[in-house]
């Protein structure tokens, strides 16, 4: 029975290993095959046996030149053994793709260096060595593009080149005659690389080189110098160019990737490539490409109906796989550089990693593209030929070709596997269009209705009241004047939608209104308008999340750029995972290394990137009622530790007097980072101490603290990080700002002249090892159990809390008759204190109030020992819960933290008696 006979045929058939490898191996098929054996049998052994690789290249190419080729020759039978070695080990043996794709890929970057060694040779003997100003040769640098700087390259491929030459200037001359500038020696030396590797002879050609690709096109110069491809791509610079630069890599002269010159290339390719933002503008232009490519297509198929069948430009296709990552990688790829790659596999592989693409459907297309491009193959083994066609069943000779590449690839019959290529373009297609919005999407559409022909007055008079009245200002705003036409029409269209959602009860008007608050400032940055367009579920969440809060707005309204965050659903039911996070960050920055972009600007904006984003998810979740306010305040401090960690380390490995691998040092934490109850904005109160005999330690630790310092509050172009507060070190602001940890234990524990206050002895019991040298985790701990566990005087202990709970209600007096959630009798502080004075007076005999599990758990774990009258501990516990929560919704509405007594009498009174209990009991 054939593989599928039978089968659901949903379902993918069964396929077997290559068929025919007993008499008559199937490359035999080929009639390329047939005449490379019939030419070059004698020849064919001058390549080393295996999978051809760049060495392999070299041996048989010297084998030939020893014989008397020239350079010319030699590397066209090279190209033409290496074709029939890899027909068999593809057909016959089942070579992996990437097998195929490698060796087509070193052939290339071979016969481009020896192209250019001989070419610059040649012109070396006549014109001199090319100069820069400062008297250095001048380089040239072979881009390839395309599947060959992916390492993609395909059988009979072209190869896509752009030639650059780092510095203009002449040349040396010979004996002072025959000078020429850098441009026309490059020009020159272009010409003589075509003439090696793209004519054809008797032998073939090497590769078809096609130079379309570089600025303006057949019209430009063939080889333009760095400083010209700048002002091009700065000037003149296309989108639909983007996509071709991403797979851009400097393959030749092997010498100029070795010593390292041709990383200088990156620096101006980069930043075209990869915007700073999310860049959603370039869905647009890849549509119009994509159109163009389609209507290229059908053109070509018109009254050829076997066109049709092209497994690379047709729908589910090749292309549409490569368009769908490399959208994702472009529109993201300048805020996440890991995924900056070229490979299409690999770059499938990132983008799932990255949350962009579901991990079955980035396998189902990495499946996909496998199959596509192994069809492709087969389809060029049968004569060298450039097409991407099948053979149509319709004839003996293609009748055959098709039953043999579908017995190359394992099926029994062609039929199942048209059935299988069917399935996997089917499938391509689907994700193409879903991403894209399809051929034939409508801008606008909402629910099947086409968004009318507007214009701002029509827009209008279909507005609710408040709405209309808001945006009456946008038909003479300067910035909505100053939007180009496409851009001015996606702002239509947007406010349109949400019409439509405000009219259905999707959204509220106060949504809409803060979104055109938010929106208003951002119209010169027509990504964002763009952005939304695009993803219609993060614009009607970001309208759930701006009707939801004030808060979230100005949030938004100082980092746009974390809206993409809002796409998809799964982040609701997540949590914020700090391993995850870290190691992203580490993953980016090791992106940067490797493009020499990982200086100290571009790590504090990647930092401050990563923060805002798990800052808006943590939102999101919030306002969608998916987690508990304690659960927001977990969150939050476990991305503080996180970023603490992460900072101290990049700063560490680039502070330049450290004397050691890893840093002895670490960080305390206090209040509410101590205590995992911060919120949105809260600042850290943060002690740091070492513990380091080298003798340079004070000095390196003092400067490893201060850019830690600079790194987490300096505000860069992307927002800060945190507010940090040193106070609570010893001796306050007048002490060091680091101290060694020995002297940080002597303080707290009350040794020698220099000892804590009581008020900082309340401060420990909040107090949270964070991060740093492990030795020390385990000794603060111990410190912080001896200062909180020291026997104490309760009365007088009792009278010290007191007179400091006085001082600070002074110091933050309630006015007007409201009640003050935090400072008022009966509010958060009464109970902190209380926590602090039930720890202090009763830890060393109660060990359960020793964690510092929060205010909540030791207040019931104090009624639990008795510390409490029954009933007061938990009460007292769900008052303080219900206080942070209405404190949490008042920050987020950006309201007075005072409410009528009335609305928290129940509080209040829990509050007070424990207030009472502790204090007056």
């Amino acid at each position: 029975m054939s593989p599928g006979a039978n089968a659901d045929p949903e379902q993918p058939p069964e396929v077997l290993p290559p068929q025919g490898l007993s008499s008559q191996p199937l490359s035999g098929h080929s009639r390329l095959v047939q005449r490379l054996r019939r030419r070059y049998g004698d020849d064919l052994g001058l390549l080393p046996p295996g999978a051809p690789v760049r060495e392999s290249f070299r041996i048989a190419f010297e084998r030939l030149c020893a014989r008397g080729e020239p350079t010319a020759t030699a590397l066209r039978i090279v190209r033409q053994l290496t074709l029939e070695r890899l027909v068999g080990l593809d057909c016959d043996h089942g070579a992996p793709l990437e097998t195929v794709t490698t060796a087509m890929t070193e052939l290339a970057e071979f016969a481009l260096d020896q192209a250019c060694l001989e070419s610059f040779a040649q012109l070396d003997t006549v014109h001199g060595e090319p100069r820069g100003e400062s008297g250095e040769r001048a380089r040239l640098w072979v881009v390839g593009m395309g599947k060959l700087g992916a390492r993609e390259l395909n059988v009979s491929s072209d190869i896509d080149l752009i030639y650059v030459y780092d510095h203009d200037g002449e040349t040396t001359g010979v004996d002072g005659r025959a000078r020429i500038t850098n441009h026309e020696y490059f020009g020159k030396a272009v010409k003589l690389v075509y003439g090696l590797l793209g004519e054809t002879t008797e032998h073939g050609f090497v590769f078809r080189i096609d130079l379309a690709l570089r600025p303006h096109g057949n019209s430009g110069p063939q080889a333009i110098s760095q400083g010209a491809l700048e002002d091009y791509f700065q000037v003149q610079g296309r989108e639909w160019e983007r996509f071709a630069w991403l797979k851009s890599r400097v393959v030749a002269p092997r010498a100029a990737i070795e010593d390292g010159s041709a990383q200088a290339l990156r620096s101006s390719v980069l930043p075209f490539v990869f915007r700073r933002y999310l860049d959603y503008n370039v869905f647009e232009s890849l549509r119009d490409l994509h159109r163009q490519i389609r209507e290229h297509a059908a053109r070509r198929a018109a009254g050829r109906p076997e066109r049709a069948n092209d497994v690379k430009l047709s729908r589910g296709g090749i292309r549409e796989i490569e368009f769908t990552v490399q959208l994702l990688q472009v529109v993201r790829g300048g805020q996440f550089p890991e995924l900056r790659t070229r490979p299409t596999l690999d770059a499938l592989q990132r983008v799932a990693a990255a949350g962009l693409m579901a991990p079955e459907t980035a396998n189902d297309l990495a499946a996909a593209y496998v199959f596509l491009r192994q069809v492709e193959h087969r389809i060029q083994y049968l004569d060298d030929q450039q097409t991407h066609v099948l053979p149509m069943a319709c004839d003996p000779q293609a009748d055959g070709d098709l039953n043999w590449i579908a017995r190359t690839l394992g099926f029994g019959d062609c039929c199942d596997f048209l059935r299988e290529l069917d399935r996997h373009r089917e499938l391509v297609a689907q994700e193409f269009d879903r991403l894209l919005g399809g051929a034939d999407s409508c801008k606008g559409c909402h629910n099947g209705r086409r968004t009318p022909t507007l214009d701002f007055e029509t827009l209008l008079a279909e507005l609710p009241g408040r709405l209309r009245e808001r945006l009456q200002g946008w038909r003479e705003h300067p910035r909505v004047l100053a939007l180009r036409d496409d851009a001015r029409g996606r702002l239509l269209r947007l406010v349109w939608r949400t019409a439509q959602w405000l009219q259905e009860g999707r959204v509220t008007e106060d949504a809409a209104l803060r979104m055109a608050d938010w929106m208003e400032p951002l119209l010169r940055r027509e990504s964002y308008l763009a952005l939304l367009l695009e993803r219609p579920g993060v614009h009607e969440r970001l309208l759930r999340l701006l009707g939801a809060a004030r808060w979230p707005a100005r949030y938004l309204l100082k980092h746009p750029g974390v809206i993409d965050e809002l796409a998809g659903e799964a982040f609701l039911d997540e949590r914020f995972s700090p391993a995850d996070f870290e190691r992203e960050l580490d993953e980016r920055r090791a992106a940067l290394a490797r493009t020499n972009e990982d200086d100290d600007e571009a790590l504090l904006d990647l930092l401050r990137r990563a923060h805002h984003a798990e800052v808006m998810r943590t939102l999101a979740r919030d306002l969608e009622g998916r987690l508990t306010v304690e659960q927001v305040a977990d969150d939050l401090s476990a991305l503080a530790d996180s970023v603490l960690r992460v900072t101290a380390a990049w700063v560490w490995q680039r502070l330049r007097n450290r004397h050691d691998e890893q840093p002895h040092f670490a960080i305390i934490g206090y209040g509410k980072l101590g205590g995992k109850e911060l919120g949105y904005g809260s600042d850290l109160d943060i002690v740091f101490v070492f513990e380091d005999p080298h003798e340079s330690a004070p000095e390196t630790y003092t400067a490893l603290v201060r850019k830690l310092i600079n790194w987490l509050t300096t505000k860069t172009g992307e927002g800060d990080l945190f507010e940090i507060d040193t106070a609570l070190r010893p001796n306050g602001n007048s002490g060091l700002l680091i101290t060694t940890f020995q002297a940080y234990a002597d303080y707290q524990q009350n040794r020698g002249s220099n000892t804590a206050w009581t008020w900082e002895h309340q401060a420990m019991t909040r107090a949270r090892f964070i991060m740093g040298e492990p030795t020390l985790a385990p000794r603060f701990d111990a410190v912080r159990q001896a200062v909180i566990t020291a026997p104490r005087d309760q009365h007088a202990l009792r009278q010290e809390i007191v007179a400091m709970r006085e001082k600070v209600r002074a110091a933050h007096p309630v006015r007007g008759g409201g009640f003050d959630i935090k400072h008022s009798p009966g509010g958060m502080v009464d109970a902190e204190f209380a926590v602090q004075y039930l720890v202090l007076a009763h830890a060393a005999t109660h060990p359960e109030l020793i964690p510092n599990v929060g205010n909540i758990a030791l207040l019931q774990r104090a009624e639990a020992g008795g510390l409490l009258p029954p009933e007061v501990g938990q009460a007292a516990a769900a008052a303080y819960r219900s206080l942070r929560r209405v404190q949490h919704l008042a920050r987020l509405n950006e309201q007075p933290t005072q409410v009528e007594p009335a609305q928290v009498a129940k509080e209040r009174a829990a509050v007070l008696a424990l207030w009472n209990a502790v204090f007056t009991g």
